[in-house]
């Protein structure tokens, strides 16, 4: 799923979480807003040549860490409400849904990061986003969330470097009490992870995989050090022999669609500053072929051809972190066997 100028595009301010983070007792906290919400992208999709964009922002002040337990029960609570509500979230012709944090719901004078998925709400609310509409929620942190917002992009209008106001909703939820919690409670996270699959037809597994993986990392604003986030795509070559080849998404569509969906969680500086410099690279050898796309001052984002199972794991040392599914758990022992055969550290993985 592409972003573009014609794409219908919201947003979704959520309220930090209980303390639970059961799939009921997400259920119970945000399954009323989300399904309206969904309904409403999906009847601007219906209306598009391109999938709506539906951008979920949601407090995590209190959650002690446990991000990736978040994500993991959002999308899944999204594709039970849109399989109950027969909304298209898997393909271009649906809605693209796409989910980042907010580690501070409140207005913070420092600290600000232009790099998601773990951001704070200025950063989003000076992003310069085209949002169409921005929905809340009628609870009262859902309230005190919204008026945050507002009050940063009305100062960032009021200022000249607006692109016109967002309209915006409020849609039903429980209430929820989130706590302050400053950027420092971070994880400190590796300088340089991997994730490899096909990434074909990205759908909402692939998203929740990258978005692991990107939080996996070390904050921009936590470090100067250099860092890498690998993506290794496996090559046309290997997929000639893959049942229904015929319609598999090329080496070079699949890679595009895994840096549109990381820009878009990962990339919020306002327009004017967000240059990326993309290079390709055809070298000889293994993993010889990739993108590579540098954001921001530090990070740079590697989608590598992969030849084999193991991809760049084993001919990149500074490699020390691997993110895989429960289907791919035998793949990381493997990876980690080759890495000790070379005398190379084993890497930390996440499922």
């Amino acid at each position: 799923m592409a972003d573009s100028a014609d794409s219908p595009s919201v947003s979704l301010l959520l309220p930090s979480p209980q303390s639970s983070l059961s799939f009921t007792a997400l259920g119970t906290a945000y399954a009323e807003d989300l399904t309206q919400v969904l309904k409403e992208a999906a009847s601007w999709s219906s209306k598009s040549s391109q999938a709506a964009i539906l951008d979920i922002a949601v407090a995590c002040t209190n959650l002690k860490n446990n991000y990736a337990d978040l994500v993991s029960g959002l999308y899944k609570l999204i594709c039970v409400i849109a399989a109950k509500e027969s909304i298209n979230v898997e393909d271009a012709d649906g809605v693209d849904v796409r989910i980042v944090l907010l580690v501070s719901d409140m207005l913070v004078s420092t600290n600000r990061t232009l790099q998601g998925p773990l951001i704070n709400l200025e950063t989003v609310a000076r992003s310069g986003r085209q949002w169409q509409f921005v929905f809340g929620t009628e609870s009262e942190d859902g309230q005190k969330l919204m008026q945050n917002f507002l009050a940063v992009k009305n100062d960032h209008h009021g200022h000249g470097h607006g692109h016109g106001p967002e309209q915006v909703d409020d849609a039903a939820s429980r209430e929820s009490r989130p706590e302050r919690a400053p950027l420092s409670g971070v994880s400190n996270g590796h300088l340089s992870v991997a994730v490899g699959g096909t990434f074909d037809h990205l759908h909402i597994g692939h998203k929740l995989l990258l978005t692991m993986t990107a939080l996996a990392l070390v904050p921009e604003e936590a470090t100067s050090s250099e860092r890498s986030l690998t993506v290794g795509i496996t090559g046309d070559e290997l997929l000639k022999k893959k049942i229904y080849r015929e319609v598999l998404e090329s080496w070079d569509d699949r890679q595009k669609s895994v840096w549109r969906f990381l820009k878009a969680i990962m990339d919020f500086r306002a327009p004017g500053e967000d240059h990326v410099e993309v290079e390709e690279k055809h070298d000889s050898g293994p993993n010889g072929h990739a993108v590579h796309i540098r954001l921001g001052q530090t990070l740079t984002i590697k989608c590598v051809e992969i030849w084999d199972p193991f991809g760049p794991t084993i001919t990149e040392e500074s490699i020390t972190a691997l993110v895989l599914s429960a289907e791919t758990r035998a793949g990381g022992e493997a990876v980690n066997k080759k890495r000790a055969e070379q005398g190379w550290p084993e890497l930390e993985v996440f499922e």
